[in-house]
């Protein structure tokens, strides 16, 4: 995690992490309820990558990015 974080940087990460992330925890809280600590993990980092997925393909694409690509 500490290498993402120098590598991305706290802004790029915020950017990118954040929203994705909070509606996942929401979404765990809500409706994950699997009596297992490890199954609800699982089921919150795979739902965090799926909603990562969704934003990056959703959300208009700056300048830096459009170049890179």
């Amino acid at each position: 995690m500490l290498e993402l974080i120098r590598h991305l940087g706290w802004q790029k990460l915020a950017i990118d992490q954040l929203l994705p992330m909070a509606v996942a925890l929401a979404i765990a809280e809500l409706f994950y309820k699997f009596h297992s600590f490890t199954l609800e993990c699982l089921a919150f980092v795979a739902t965090w990558l799926a909603l990562e997925f969704v934003w990056r393909e959703v959300r208009p694409k700056s300048r830096n990015e459009q170049v890179s690509e």
